[in-house]
């Protein structure tokens, strides 16, 4: 029992040491540990630039056009500034207690004028509207509960324009109470790890690019065939209809057709390692531009600071890239060639705008431009260039009115392929004194008479230069911007080969998204050498007006989105990032073919939107051969689940998937296909039972 006792008493012993001893512990930790209390944090010390707005850029304790904050006559120093419509979407997972601000219009626009309107959504459902407002109008008050709130969205409504600056004042996050949680690491979009979907092209053979080619009789020919693979390679053409002649070093065929025809060609390339086949279709007739213009264009990465020396370098990526390979053929300078006399500041845009014969002159920063066109077409590249039906192009500079055929003359003497013809400061009036021959007023005039009457002022100056170009012994595909006005109901009737259908695009997902889904009514009028034109391609390093070179905003898998929104719709497809800079990630998305396939093939449908579930939306596009490219899109905050059902796509049955991005077959399905997209991403497939 004695020893018993002595156990007992040990055990006591060890147990109230090993109390003590928590005790100690916890007293030591007593001065490092605390009860998080609630902490509020403004909104303009958060990265602001994920905030989606059509124009300009945000800025923190700024009004959108860069002054102090001021709403109805009160100055405030804290704040966000912003241009409607736009959107500020923050992720606080839950751990938030409140959101508070005073909105209105800032007191730059003026009163009275302006006008937007307010609202504060969380997962969806909207927990604060207010009132339209303008300028003048005295500030409003917001405050919200954000008990289980996973993303907070802060919207402003309101039609682009410059009288739409909107400002959050005072705006803040107040997180819950005991959390140890900090805001800024949960704003918006946590960053998105740039993950390379397409393979590195097969040292094999492969022929890319387009498999239709439209030409008109007597005009020069040029096609290079794109094909990738271990070089050296050599290729052939069998059944090359008699005028073209084949390189077999470089794949350039050059020529020229006499008669109008159909010509089936078999394409061949051939390496150490094997050889590839491919058919080309050349239809010699009236219609040129018959699959979307794949290319590069100068506005989106050097705009008003464009040169020879910029263009000359962005061909030259193009081939040291390996693009030429992939079917990307044209080089476009944009705006800025010209001679602009208002540009005071800068030497190289003075001078006479047109010589005594009236033809256009370049300004100083293209010397030679014939010379530069030659080296481009030396490359196996097509060149473009760019000018306006008014007086002055949108930067300045001179335009084609009154000078059409002059124009049209010069661009085909310089050896031009492509012209982008922009709207502005068109003055619709067709003068009979215009610098015209007599036989073609009368043509034109009846022509033009055809047109529908509620758009022929709009039809008119397209159809004159498109007249003009059709006088030249050259194929210039013709790219108009009418600044929407439904272009796409009568585009084709004046001959263009592609038109604008929206406003200018920009970097960032909200003017991505608005450009591309909205491509919806405007399906039945693009096909084969006509096609809907959402914009240039906003990936890689861009800058444009901004004339600041920076990685675009899109995250990566809005890219994603981006390129295959871009090829289901058969857009044309111009990249506006500077090449010489591109990442690996770029030129993977640039350098998918079986991405760009869908793009470019033959049949030149347009894709139908045929689910929308909220921000979850499947579109499809029939090809040439049979099959279905689909697009499973998700434009919400969180990855969702998307579904494309065989009823919706016109289809029944088993029927083979194949993810386009990854090369990869999926197997087999049966009624519907299921696949997870992430945030703002795209999983594109292609659907067909003989895959």
């Amino acid at each position: 029992m004695k020893d018993k006792g002595i156990i007992m008493r040990r055990k006591h012993f060890a147990v109230h040491s090993l109390f003590y001893s928590l005790f100690i512990v916890l007293v030591l930790l007593a001065g490092t540990i605390h009860v998080h209390a609630a902490q509020t944090y403004f909104i303009s010390s958060l990265d602001i630039s994920q905030v989606e707005q059509a124009l300009n850029e945000p800025h923190a304790n700024r009004s959108a056009g860069g002054h102090h904050l001021s709403i109805g006559g009160d100055s405030f120093t804290n704040g966000l500034g912003t241009c409607a419509p736009s959107q500020f979407v923050i992720c606080v997972d839950g751990w938030a207690q409140s959101f508070s601000a005073l909105v209105g219009v800032d007191d730059e626009v003026g009163n009275g004028k302006g006008g937007v309107a307010f609202k504060v959504v969380g997962d969806g459902r909207t927990l604060w509207e207010g009132n339209k407002m303008r300028g003048g109008d005295a500030a409003e008050a917001v405050n919200v509960s954000l008990a289980d709130v996973k993303h907070l969205s802060l919207l402003v409504k309101g039609g682009k324009s410059d009288f739409n600056h909107a400002d959050w004042v005072n705006a803040s996050v107040v997180m819950r109470d005991g959390l140890p949680y900090a805001l800024p690491y949960a704003v918006t979009i946590r960053k998105e790890e740039a993950v390379i979907l397409t393979p590195k092209p097969s040292p094999l053979p492969r022929i890319n690019g387009a498999k239709i080619f439209g030409v008109r009789p007597g005009t020069p020919f040029l096609y290079t065939i794109a094909a990738t693979g271990d070089r050296p390679m050599t290729f052939a053409a069998d059944g090359l209809p008699s005028g073209l002649q084949l390189n077999p070093q470089t794949g350039s065929i050059t020529g020229s057709l006499k008669e109008e025809g159909k010509y089936n060609v078999r394409l061949r390339a051939k390496s150490k390692l094997g050889a590839a086949t491919c058919r080309l279709r050349i239809i010699c007739g009236a219609q040129i531009g018959l699959t979307p213009a794949m290319g590069w264009n100068s506005w989106n990465c050097f705009g008003e600071t464009v040169s020879a020396e910029k263009v000359k370098a962005a061909a030259d990526a193009m081939v040291a890239s390996g693009l030429i390979n992939h079917g990307w053929t044209y080089i476009n300078i944009d705006t800025c060639w010209q001679v602009n006399p208002n540009n005071t500041n800068d030497p190289t845009m003075q001078g006479p705008r047109r010589d005594p014969a009236g033809y256009i002159i370049p300004n100083r920063r293209f010397p030679d431009m014939k010379g530069l066109v030659e080296y481009i077409h030396s490359l196996g590249l097509k060149a473009g260039i760019y000018s306006s039906p008014g007086p002055w192009d949108c930067a300045g500079g001179a335009g084609s009115f009154d000078h059409e055929l002059l124009d049209a003359r010069q661009y085909a003497n310089w050896g031009f392929d492509y012209l982008k013809y922009d709207w502005c400061s068109y003055l619709p009036i067709l003068e009979a004194q215009r610098n015209l021959s007599k036989s073609f007023i009368s043509t034109l005039t009846n022509w033009i008479n055809s047109f529908p009457e509620n758009s022929r002022d709009y039809m008119r100056p397209y159809a004159v230069m498109r007249a003009a170009l059709n006088q030249v012994n050259r194929d210039i595909i013709f790219s108009i911007n009418s600044w929407g006005i439904r272009v796409w109901e009568w585009g084709a009737e004046v001959g263009a080969n592609s038109w604008r259908t929206g406003e200018d695009i920009r970097d960032t997902w909200e003017k991505m998204r608005a450009n591309g889904f909205s491509q919806i009514s405007n399906q039945p009028f693009a096909g084969p050498g006509h096609f809907n034109d959402p914009d240039m391609l906003v990936v890689g390093k861009v800058g444009g007006w901004e004339s600041n070179l920076h990685p675009a905003r899109l995250t990566p898998n809005e890219q994603y989105t981006h390129i295959s929104l871009w090829c289901l719709l058969s857009a044309p497809l111009l990249i506006g990032c500077d090449t010489t800079q591109m990442d690996p990630f770029t030129l993977s998305l640039l350098s998918n073919d079986e991405v760009l396939d869908v793009d470019q093939d033959p049949l030149g449908r347009q894709a139908l939107r045929v689910s929308n579930d909220g921000p979850l939306e499947v579109w499809v596009k029939d090809m040439e051969d049979g099959s279905k490219a689909v697009g499973l899109f998700n434009g919400g905050y969180s990855a969702a689940t998307v579904t494309a059902k065989w009823f919706d796509l016109g289809l029944t049955g088993k029927q083979k998937v194949r993810d386009l991005w990854r090369q990869k077959d999926l197997g087999t399905y049966n009624g519907e296909f299921t696949a997870k997209v992430p945030r703002h991403g795209a999983v594109l497939v292609k659907i067909n039972k003989k895959l």
